[in-house]
């Protein structure tokens, strides 16, 4: 995959898993048990990760390659 498709889906994940967690603090979303455990056990760890990878991956990318050198 070319990097920039890599980082159009991952972007695009980025965005659309963000709404659960608007809807979390804005919404009813915080009185359903079920809804709230994914909102804050799932969603909220994934768009950290998307973000930093967004942000940093091309330097994790870099330092994991000298570690398969």
């Amino acid at each position: 995959m070319k990097p920039a498709t890599e980082r159009k889906v991952i972007r695009w994940f980025h965005v659309l898993a963000s709404i659960p967690i608007v809807g979390y603090i804005y919404g009813p979303v915080a009185s359903k048990p079920e809804a709230a455990f994914a909102t804050k056990f799932v969603l909220l760890p994934l768009v950290v990760l998307t973000g930093l990878w967004l942000w940093k991956g091309y330097a994790v990318r870099r330092w994991l390659k000298t570690f398969s050198n």
